[in-house]
């Protein structure tokens, strides 16, 4: 066994690794999130799901053999020849846990209600350059599993219930903070070098703030209501139903503005309504209220003001979401959103566009598409 470990520790692979040990955990990391953003899609479909829980399953015995592999009952094991490749284990479930996350989020029409989470994303993509011990901090190491596990639990537990409300979301924190809890006392029992590299009430604090950190942020609205998600979201002239589908009438922006369907100045027409058409995407069988929150900024007093709410129930399965619209008549110049939210007040995303009346509209940048 010796001999096989002296042979390995001289081959070429291994002093690669060694070289470049430095960077690999983050390449493992990026490479996690590469492969995840080209064969991820529905958070519901099998495939997602077994990936999912194949990761989350995979990162937790990685974490778990990583902290107790240099103890003497390890001691000539398969794992104590590969410790090496452990941290690059971890960096890359780490990473397509959270490639997985972004491609989720990233649904959402608007970005200015998720900022948080992405930052939290990005800090975690890069969060080894900043840390002198790297994946070896237990800290770091707790931290970034605790985060991905709750996230995890926050998509996968409603897809299993097939219902979602603040109540899932809070139970999906506590499975997560029982599960992390319980793998940190498992390691710092049968680990002397976690022992002596943490002190466990700091670590219990340290996910404890994590876990109260993410539920201020869906408190105050922060976080999206996973796993719905805004497909599309347009301001238009006119929205037809017809066998299922939608004819959708707006006018189409500029090539480079890719982030918005339509112009964000809507000329219309006097006497005529405003239509804003959504698609949602949910999980099959998962039924929840939307409504569209129609706000109007008020010059005067500088402040959003709560207009009409309509409100419509989505079943979750649509490959290209549930469609639905509303309008409004009576309407004045200047600027607006359309808010989807959910029945808790958790934003999906948000329409923004400018009404400008007049008695000639131009249509030379109108389009209808169905939906």
């Amino acid at each position: 066994m010796i001999k096989k470990s002296i042979k390995y520790k001289e081959s070429y692979f291994y002093k690669q690794v060694k070289k470049h040990q430095k960077y690999a955990p983050v390449l493992f990391f990026i490479g996690g999130f590469t492969w995840d953003s080209l064969t991820l899609g529905r958070i519901d479909r099998f495939y997602d799901i077994a990936i999912l829980c194949t990761y989350m399953t995979l990162l937790t015995a990685s974490i778990y053999i990583f902290n107790l592999v240099d103890g003497d009952k390890w001691k000539n094991t398969l794992f104590r020849k590969y410790e090496a490749y452990l941290p690059l284990a971890i960096q890359f479930f780490l990473g397509g846990l959270t490639s997985a996350y972004v491609i989720y989020f990233s649904r959402s029409v608007s970005l200015s209600k998720t900022a948080s989470f992405f930052l939290i994303l990005l800090f975690l993509l890069f969060a080894n350059e900043f840390f002198k011990k790297r994946v070896s901090n237990k800290y770091l190491q707790f931290g970034a599993y605790y985060f991905v596990n709750f996230t995890f639990l926050s998509f996968f537990v409603p897809v299993i219930l097939k219902e979602m409300s603040t109540e899932i979301f809070l139970i999906s924190g506590l499975l997560s903070l029982v599960s992390t809890f319980l793998l940190i006392i498992l390691v710092y029992r049968n680990s002397y070098s976690t022992r002596t590299a943490m002190v466990k009430w700091k670590m219990f604090g340290l996910i404890f703030g994590i876990f109260l950190s993410i539920n201020i942020f869906y408190y105050f609205r922060l976080i999206p209501p996973v796993p719905l998600a805004l497909d599309k979201g347009i301001v238009a002239h006119n929205v037809v139903k017809d066998n299922g589908n939608y004819m959708v009438s707006y006018e189409v922006d500029a090539w480079y503005i890719f982030w918005r369907d339509h112009k964000i100045n809507f000329y219309r027409n006097t006497n005529k309504p405003v239509y804003v058409f959504t698609s949602i995407f949910a999980p099959t069988n998962l039924k929840k209220k939307i409504y569209h929150q129609w706000k109007w900024y008020n010059t005067r007093t500088e402040e959003w003001q709560d207009l009409d709410k309509i409100g419509f129930e989505i079943t979750g399965g649509r490959d290209n979401g549930y469609k639905g619209y509303s309008f409004k008549n009576n309407i004045i110049d200047g600027e607006w959103k359309v808010e989807v939210i959910t029945e808790e007040g958790l934003v999906l995303g948000v329409v923004h566009f400018n009404i400008i009346t007049t008695n000639v509209v131009n249509n030379s940048q109108s389009i209808q598409r169905e939906f």
